[in-house]
């Protein structure tokens, strides 16, 4: 009996830990200041706007001669840095493209939960209408950033929605990753991708790779299921999760560009 309770009170413990540092697990920033912009990508520039709550964050944007810019927002790890490839190469289709960091990325301010991501996102969109004066934009959102990115299209309609291995809510890629453990109880953060969906009015393209295992490939199909006529689903065959093919591979690329033209970019 003393054993069973011993071993009841070492798993109480340790639950309670995981329920205290779960960000930490869930949110992995690289914190060091970003570079300049311009020493990155050509012609980009250091741009930065404030969050409801007040918090003033760095970001680069990369002009370009088309009327419909992208909205970049990451995944849950590194920073803007680790995703400049990818707007590089959109850059390269005359795609103005906004590379925004989450508090707590890239040298910014604040802490990530998933209500401050939304704020930060939500900057960002405003910062490209008000101040920069783009009325199209794409969202493109990767991994946790495709939520992120579906919660934005909710209440602020893009021209269009490029989820990149989405999942259905962080729960689900959670208790993929972490199979022993009560995940669903335990979270805080949700990120409910198929609860949203439906309720985007925008042209919709979901890629996933088929040989994710951090975001099982079931789950980005299921993204697109919930989607339903809106949404175009692509296959990457023997991609990986964070292979290079999602930031530069002509499929995603491409994805995005049609969306532009679709908005009717000018070129």
């Amino acid at each position: 009996m003393r054993t069973v309770v011993v071993i009841v009170g070492v798993l109480v413990v340790l639950l309670a830990l995981l329920w205290a540092c779960q960000r930490h697990l869930i949110y992995l920033p690289d914190r060091q200041p970003a570079p300049s912009a311009a020493t990155v990508i050509p012609g980009a520039r250091d741009v930065s706007f404030t969050t409801r709550d007040g918090l003033r964050l760095a970001a680069w944007f990369v002009p370009g001669e088309r009327d419909v810019a992208v909205l970049i927002t990451g995944g849950n790890a590194g920073n803007r840095l680790h995703r400049a490839p990818l707007a590089r190469a959109l850059a390269a289709h005359g795609l103005p493209v906004l590379l925004m960091d989450y508090r707590g990325y890239g040298g910014n301010p604040g802490n990530p939960t998933e209500d401050g991501l939304t704020l930060d996102a939500l900057a960002a969109r405003r910062f490209l209408g008000d101040t920069l004066g783009h009325t199209k934009v794409v969202y493109f959102g990767e991994s946790l950033g495709a939520a992120v990115a579906t919660r934005l299209a909710v209440d602020h309609p893009p021209a269009g929605l490029v989820l990149r291995s989405p999942f259905t809510d962080l729960a689900a890629a959670g208790q993929a990753n972490y199979p022993y453990l009560p995940v669903r109880l335990l979270l805080r953060d949700r990120f409910p991708v198929t609860d949203l969906i439906a309720g985007v009015r925008a042209p919709t393209v979901i890629l996933y790779g088929t040989r994710d295992t951090i975001v099982p490939p079931r789950l980005s199909r299921a993204v697109a299921e919930a989607a339903g006529d809106s949404a175009t689903l692509i296959k990457v065959t023997g991609a990986g999760h964070n292979d290079q093919v999602f930031l530069t591979g002509s499929e995603l690329v491409g994805a995005v560009v049609k969306l532009a033209d679709r908005a009717g970019g000018t070129r």
